[in-house]
């Protein structure tokens, strides 16, 4: 018994070992980052604090202190983010196209709706004009809710208001 408890405490710290492989470094704000991936290439190596042991390759390679740097991977990682960044800004360009795309076509939207409703003020200000210009006995609705026939004065406001519309709508 005490054979098998100790076998499974020892699977259990072995099922755990992949817990413990956590990157640590600081970012840009300065802030303590923890995470289970390793860090964005524009981490300099300074700032990496803890990384996982790994068996078959290191994640960077040691300089030895008295040859020259290595110019090659330092290109590499800044080809990689300029990439990176060519790619965000495609992006970026691409969201900005179609959103000028859709506002151009919201705009044509609402002046081709603005030219409707001004055609329709137009018809129907010359189709008051018509009536009013005609001579016939005409009733409108007063104050009061009561149903009177239009006098002289009330005829010629009612023409100058129409024909103000018509000024204003029927512009080509």
């Amino acid at each position: 018994m005490k054979l098998y408890k100790l076998c499974l405490v020892a699977f259990a710290c072995a099922w755990s070992a992949g817990a413990m492989a956590q990157w640590q470094w600081i970012d840009k704000d300065g802030r303590k980052v923890f995470s289970d991936r390793p860090p964005p290439l524009e981490i300099p190596e300074k700032d990496i604090l803890r990384q996982p042991h790994q068996r078959i390759a290191p994640v960077a390679p040691v300089a030895d202190t008295q040859s020259a740097p290595s110019p090659a991977p330092k290109p590499a990682a800044a080809s990689s983010a300029k990439g990176t960044d060519k790619l965000l800004e495609e992006r970026k360009a691409k969201a900005e196209a179609e959103a000028e795309a859709a506002k151009a076509a919201k705009d044509k939207a609402a002046q081709q709706k603005l030219a409707a409703d001004r055609a329709e003020n137009c018809t129907r200000a010359k189709q008051a004009k018509a009536s009013l210009d005609s001579g016939q006995l005409m009733k409108h609705t007063n104050a009061k809710g009561e149903q009177v026939f239009m006098d002289d004065a009330s005829r010629a406001v009612e023409r100058k208001r129409a024909q103000s519309v018509i000024d204003s709508d029927c512009k080509p």
